[in-house]
């Protein structure tokens, strides 16, 4: 008889770059031997957790895997009628990113000297479209197959705001992907919000306070470690956008080895802190030759690449390590993140 684990999903925002996500799933939604029990997205990641939700309750994880296909296809099409793709050069040359796109500088320029409510006053954003088209939010609030847990970013107190499954609407959503130089910000029971990695990219505690599974399983799109110094201005800005999202996960495992290792040392019984497994699929290797415009690449051709990455990740990181859920911690918190 086939072992069966239980786990749960945390999934980083990053754009385009959520396709890579979308392959990790769909190859966990495929895997017999895995059950996702919880779900905690930012952004992108956030957006293919609420698809899931809403396909489990009309069918089971097949649905969800063509629920997928079909809400990065939508994100596709959307994307063609937008100015803002690949040069000739680029696709020439194989080059996923936009650096050299007149839309993407465009856009770029202006973001940086005029605010959305001036260039895009009616707040004019494809995906609000794409996501309301796909998911119907009254079945992702009633999928009690799955925990949900998504975050946006507060814009008065400057602090994170975690809206669960039976919370979740498409302006949670939006405001989790919500970024401040191109939207304008998402008002929630007259709160404005922004993008959710600024501050929880993603939230763990959630997932162990909330959620009986005991392995974490991070899916890291944002690269943590470059090996080469940034000189041009699209290197410098592409690292710090890679420092600034993983800034609160850093911080997150932080407390969480901190407390882990206080629970242990003192013996105390702390329920879901003491006890978690955390584990890491990375895009680091995946991705790490990818610029922050490639965020913005709608290309179903780039999408289905970024999907077969996730998928192959995924693959080989489940053939090493399915023995080790339940058992043991994947994830070295010391040397990953601390150092």
């Amino acid at each position: 008889m086939t072992e069966t684990k239980r786990i749960d999903l945390a999934l980083q925002g990053g754009g385009a770059h959520g396709a890579f996500t979308w392959g990790v799933i769909d190859h966990l939604l495929e895997e017999p031997r895995v059950v996702i029990e919880g779900i905690s997205g930012t952004s992108a990641g956030a957006m293919n957790a609420v698809v899931i939700a809403d396909a489990l309750v009309r069918g089971d994880e097949t649905t969800a895997r063509v629920a997928l296909h079909d809400f990065w296809a939508a994100v596709s099409r959307a994307g063609m009628a937008s100015p803002i793709r690949r040069s000739p050069l680029d696709m020439w040359l194989g080059n996923w990113s936009l650096d050299h796109s007149p839309g993407y500088i465009a856009l770029d320029l202006m973001s940086r000297l005029i605010s959305p409510y001036q260039f895009n006053p009616l707040n004019v954003n494809p995906l609000r479209e794409v996501m309301a088209d796909h998911v119907d939010f009254e079945r992702v609030r009633a999928c009690e197959s799955l925990k949900l847990f998504v975050t946006a970013t507060n814009v008065h107190s400057g602090k994170q705001r975690v809206f669960t499954r039976e919370e979740m609407s498409l302006d949670a959503v939006m405001a989790s992907a919500c970024l401040p130089f191109v939207f304008q910000a998402v008002e929630i029971d007259g709160e404005p919000y922004w993008d959710g990695g600024y501050m929880g990219n993603p939230a763990l505690l959630p997932l162990m306070e909330q959620c009986t599974a005991r392995d974490i399983v991070i899916v890291q799109i944002n690269p943590l470690t470059r090996r080469e110094l940034p000189t041009t201005a699209a290197d410098i800005l592409n690292r710090l956008n890679e420092i600034t999202f993983n800034a609160s996960l850093i911080k997150e495992v932080r407390l969480l080895a901190m407390l882990q290792q206080l629970a242990t040392e003192y013996d105390i019984a702390v329920p879901g802190y003491r006890d978690a497994l955390f584990h890491r699929i990375s895009a680091d290797e995946a991705l790490a030759d990818l610029s922050v415009s490639s965020k913005l690449n709608a290309e179903w051709a780039f999408l289905c690449h970024l999907r077969d990455l996730g998928r192959e990740t995924a693959a080989e990181w489940l053939a090493a390590h399915f023995d080790d859920l339940g058992s043991r911690s994947t994830l070295d918190v010391e040397s990953v993140y601390l150092h």
